[in-house]
């Protein structure tokens, strides 16, 4: 099966750097993310592609194989090199070695630590004492870069992480918890508990906006007015209810934020996720610059 899955990432890795005016792909994917790449005058010249099976089984003459596929994309634009990876886990079906489905296994934007009833507010203690901090931008982009791929021990793993791991950059950025033990409260993580704004997208979307003391943030009309260390907000289906979060972590040559991620695990990606599984038409962004004390 090792075998098979190396085939596959061969012919995958070639479909990257192919003729871009090829009317059909192996990897449909690599289409997507070429027309993407155009639209700001870069190109893909590199591409690496490992891959780990996580389960494997046989039955008669089918082969199904779990496997998890990390893409590391040497990207160039206006002459600048940068290096784009990203994680991906898929299913993949042989039959007598011949493949015949291959398929991404879409992450899970809804998940146990949402709250059981839609969240419209939140209370956000508007006190008049201010927390002072100041918020190290470095260390909150050192922390993206550290544990983008991983996970790290001394927090909790959410099956939908993406907002849990924003605030881990933000907290390693200096940025004070506050509002516990109320889960509607505050952004704050201890023990076994934790505010919804510290773990739900469309809660701490909520909290960056409404803010006053501790952590807060002014949104900002575009992304290219964002710093390092500053967080985005998607919506996907464009419903109101955000449910990703990015953090960001690099510009590219335009000097458009590059992101990187949980859930869809990912580093120094365009900001925009156009190249997503999860993108629709209707996707809306918010902009969220970290005020600085």
């Amino acid at each position: 099966m090792r075998q098979l899955l190396q085939d596959l990432f061969d012919k995958r890795v070639n479909q990257f750097v192919s003729d871009k005016r090829s009317k059909k792909l192996f990897f449909p994917k690599a289409e997507t993310k070429q027309a993407c790449l155009a639209n700001r005058s870069a190109e893909i010249v590199k591409v690496k592609a490992a891959g780990k099976i996580i389960e494997e089984s046989v039955e008669d003459e089918f082969q199904t194989i779990k496997y998890q596929a990390h893409y590391q994309y040497l990207i160039k634009q206006n002459g600048i090199l940068y290096m784009e990876e990203e994680m991906e886990d898929r299913l993949a079906k042989f039959y007598k070695n011949a493949l015949v489905m291959d398929e991404e296994i879409r992450p899970i934007l809804e998940s146990e630590n949402d709250p059981e009833t839609e969240l419209n507010h939140l209370d956000l203690e508007d006190h008049t004492e201010r927390l002072s901090y100041a918020y190290d931008r470095l260390k909150a982009v050192q922390y993206a870069e550290r544990w983008w791929n991983s996970y790290n021990p001394a927090y909790k793993k959410f099956q939908n992480d993406c907002t849990n791991f924003i605030s881990q950059c933000l907290k390693a950025g200096g940025a004070p918890m506050r509002g516990y033990p109320k889960r509607d409260a505050g952004w704050w993580l201890q023990s076994n508990n934790w505010s919804y704004s510290w773990a739900v997208a469309h809660s701490l979307r909520l909290y960056l906006s409404n803010s006053k003391i501790g952590l807060r943030a002014k949104e900002v009309s575009s992304p290219d007015l964002l710093k390092l260390g500053d967080v985005i907000c998607y919506d996907f289906e464009g419903d109101g209810r955000f449910n990703h979060n990015t953090l960001v972590t690099g510009k590219d040559a335009n000097g458009m934020p590059l992101v990187n991620a949980h859930t869809y695990n990912s580093r120094m990606r365009y900001w925009a996720y156009e190249d997503s599984s999860a993108y629709t038409p209707n996707i809306k962004y918010k902009f969220y610059s970290i005020i600085d004390e």
